[in-house]
């Protein structure tokens, strides 16, 4: 949702005028959008393949902003922890 708002914004004042956190959730948004939810349908992704490519785009915003996942569910997902084992 503040992704979503941030376009609104931008419609109005531009991109210039965003921190860098509101650019970073901005283009998590459009990635998002256009990689994740945007799947063609003749696209034979698995879900090994869409969860990669979820945890992925996570990676773009602060680890400090995803308050709604586990501390755990990230130690063990999160593609930033996972390089470290």
């Amino acid at each position: 949702a503040e992704g979503r708002d941030l376009k609104d914004l931008v419609a109005v004042v531009g991109e210039d005028a965003l921190t860098e956190r509101d650019k970073k959730f901005l283009e998590f948004t459009d990635r998002f959008e256009g990689e994740f939810l945007s799947q063609e349908r003749s696209e034979d992704r698995t879900i090994e393949e869409t969860l990669e490519l979820g945890w992925d785009l996570l990676t773009i915003l602060p680890e400090r902003d995803l308050k709604r996942i586990d501390p755990k569910i990230l130690e063990e997902y999160h593609p930033t922890h996972r390089k470290t084992k």
